[in-house]
């Protein structure tokens, strides 16, 4: 795809950062799509309309911004400033591409191309059939780092995986009797509900669950209630379980390789009855998987709920998982709290990844610092 090939203005890079911002306000309700934002400016630099993605299946954000025109004769030779390249085909909304083709525009810039294999470029090569100056890759680093859940999911149809750690400086997620409350400030406490509210579903393991008995709500913050995913190997987990008996257990998800759990659809023969998910009456829904090593296959568990359009987790688990997710490379970033505190023995956040040797040292790729009220937050990707 042709890009631009002239220097973006500042005044380009000034509208372009204001459709960031307006794509930011759909966070945590859009997904599976991605987070989109435009405004349209007129041929003397005035601002004519602008508009996001709000929620999924409603009006994308170019149709948004351009309910908010009032004077179609003022679109003439105006430009459009959008942080993903307008959509090409008919899904739950007609092709933005299409839309916008039809009106008098002379010029539109698009932050990146959507990666999604149903348009790939022919949002935009719609556009320049019909005449009009397409630009790309304004900010493109910006838009692909506040879409990473959907490129990741959209690209291999896999969920976004977060691992989240808090711990003592000396390394420990709780005592030895499993109490954790609390290490880490309430400030980081307060983040980690915000995370909840933008990430599609939390994950914690069967241990968690027992030992905490979580409700995994986002409270704190007014936010999107995330689906509940427990991993639960052996289905042995009791129903009393908060995670099972309150308002969300619609949302509540276990994984499981114990077929009994699957209820009526428990003798299913084919694989496509054993790819979705069944409701069970008391304990939320299943997601059947087979068995690994002994516990739940975790990467197909992954798979399943990629097909299930889950695009991100946030994981909030204790060692034994954190450690499986890790050693077999499902975890794309970690987010980990340090409190200025020592504990001196308890509950590791790592329990070992079976390195011996520093050449076989995990590195992470791209890492950022920075303060949350007493305590240092670590972020890395893998």
């Amino acid at each position: 795809m042709t890009r631009n090939s002239t220097p973006f203005s500042k005044e380009d890079e000034k509208w372009m950062k204001k459709a960031l911002k307006l794509a930011e306000k759909g966070r945590g309700y859009v997904s599976p799509n991605p987070l989109v934002g435009c405004i349209i400016v007129s041929a003397d630099g005035s601002p004519l309309g602008k508009g996001y993605h709000e929620r999924y299946g409603k009006a994308h954000a170019e149709i948004n911004a351009l309910n908010r025109v009032r004077n179609e004769h003022d679109l003439i030779d105006a430009t459009v400033y959008v942080t993903l390249e307008p959509c090409s085909h008919y899904g739950k909304t007609p092709p933005c591409a299409l839309a916008l083709s039809e009106l008098p525009i002379k010029r539109v810039v698009v932050a990146m191309e959507d990666p999604n294999p149903r348009v790939a470029g022919r949002g935009i090569q719609m556009l320049r059939n019909n005449g009009i100056q397409v630009d790309i890759g304004l900010l493109e680093e910006e838009a692909a780092q506040q879409n990473e859940f959907f490129i990741h999911h959209i690209t291999t149809r896999r969920p976004f995986v977060m691992l989240k750690i808090a711990q003592t400086l000396d390394g420990y997620t709780a005592a030895q009797d499993g109490d954790s409350q609390w290490i880490s400030s309430k400030e980081s406490r307060t983040r980690v509900h915000q995370w909840r509210s933008i990430y599609d579903a939390v994950m914690i393991g069967r241990t968690t669950a027992l030992l905490d008995n979580p409700r995994l709500t986002v409270r704190h913050i007014e936010g999107r209630q995330p689906a509940r995913i427990i991993v639960d190997g052996p289905g042995e987990l009791p129903e009393h379980l908060n995670l099972f008996n309150d308002q969300y257990v619609d949302k509540t998800y276990r994984i499981t390789y114990n077929r009994a759990l699957q209820g009526p659809a428990g003798d299913a023969t084919t694989e496509e009855m054993l790819r979705l998910m069944q409701p069970h009456a008391y304990q939320g829904n299943i997601v059947q998987v087979s068995r690994h090593e002994g516990h739940a296959d975790l990467d197909l568990a992954l798979a399943r709920l990629g097909e299930l359009d889950i695009a991100s987790v946030m994981v909030e688990s204790g060692g034994t998982l954190a450690t499986a997710l890790l050693k077999q490379g499902l975890v794309d970033k970690v987010q980990l709290f340090i409190a200025p505190k020592l504990l001196g023995g308890g509950k590791r956040s790592i329990l070992g990844l079976g390195i011996e040797r520093m050449n076989e040292i995990v590195p992470f790729r791209k890492t950022h610092w920075e303060p949350c009220g007493e305590d240092m937050l670590f972020t890395g990707y893998l």
